[in-house]
């Protein structure tokens, strides 16, 4: 035989015992799962899912299967909770069981395991009862928050009075709108509807969620060392990301240099005094671990 049909031979013979592996594995694993149709190797039921519509796809597969199924996405299993009741006992009834995230490779590359969104296990939970307290501090579910509102409701008015009767797309000052009420509460600050960075800001994040539901962007959580060697959308996904990281913290800076720790003035400033306390409570702790071996060693005579 010739030294490239034995290599073919052996890369054939090689592929198909990863694929077999592959196979073998996650039916080893199937017992103790809910059911659901048959996966591929390596690509898993990614062939079976209509990408344009995806809750079609699932919502069939829940007639198939019922409202607890298994689904592969590539070699990465999922169990898929479909319908209110199944959602319900989940979340709410087995809230504590259920409270952890599956990991998104592409979501760890553009947060990093941080944020509300994407953290997971204690940090998540301190970050929610954060977040949630300081927004209720700063008026969520209250007047203060209705009177944002209405702010924003009178140049929402004066911007659609100033179309002078032409057609327009309504979404675009919708969108600015309440943009804007969360920048008030984020910031501090709401921005003129033609501020170019808060256009850039919206711009960002409406790309972003566009190309996070690209095929591309989808292969990299299967495939991130491979994908990150591969141009396409979800690069760009990752520069717009790091654009609205640097945004953000340029507002922190600027936030920092005026910060009162006794006046927060958004959810900004909370975040900032929060993390003083953090390191004062840290510092405090280290202090006391260093005096420790001396007051071992001398103690006060009082206690002698």
């Amino acid at each position: 035989m010739e030294p490239l049909g034995a290599t073919t031979v052996f890369f054939v013979i090689c592929v198909s015992c990863l694929l077999f592996l592959s196979a073998w594995r996650k039916l080893s694993g199937s017992g103790k799962l809910p059911p659901g149709p048959v996966a591929f190797p390596i690509i898993g039921n990614t062939l079976q899912l209509n990408k344009r519509n995806l809750p079609q796809s699932i919502h069939e597969l829940s007639v198939k299967y019922g409202p607890i199924f298994t689904i592969y996405l590539g070699s990465l299993r999922v169990v898929v909770l479909y319908g209110q009741e199944a959602v319900k006992e989940a979340l709410i009834d087995q809230g504590d069981e259920f409270s952890g995230r599956g990991k998104l490779a592409l979501a760890d590359k553009l947060a990093k395991g941080t944020g509300i969104i994407f953290s997971n296990g204690e940090r998540w939970k301190q970050l929610r009862r954060f977040a949630l307290t300081t927004l209720r501090n700063f008026g969520m579910g209250k007047k203060s928050v209705e009177e944002r509102i209405q702010e924003e409701a009178c140049f929402l008015v004066e911007r659609l009075r100033n179309t002078h009767e032409r057609p327009f797309d309504p979404t675009i000052p919708l969108t600015h709108a309440v943009s804007n009420i969360i920048c008030s509460i984020v910031f501090g600050d709401r921005f003129d509807y033609e501020d170019q960075k808060f256009l850039t800001l919206i711009n960002l994040t409406e790309e972003n969620n566009e190309l996070f539901r690209s095929l591309l962007a989808q292969l990299y959580n299967f495939f991130p060392t491979l994908m990150d060697y591969i141009p396409g959308p979800h690069q760009l996904l990752i520069k717009n990301s790091e654009e609205f990281k640097r945004f953000v913290l340029e507002r922190m800076k600027m936030h920092k240099e005026s910060l009162d720790l006794s006046c927060p003035r958004d959810f900004i400033d909370a975040f900032l005094i929060k993390m003083e306390q953090f390191q004062m409570a840290a510092y405090a702790h280290t202090y006391r671990l260093n005096l420790l071996p001396a007051f071992l060693e001398t103690p006060p005579a009082n206690l002698m």
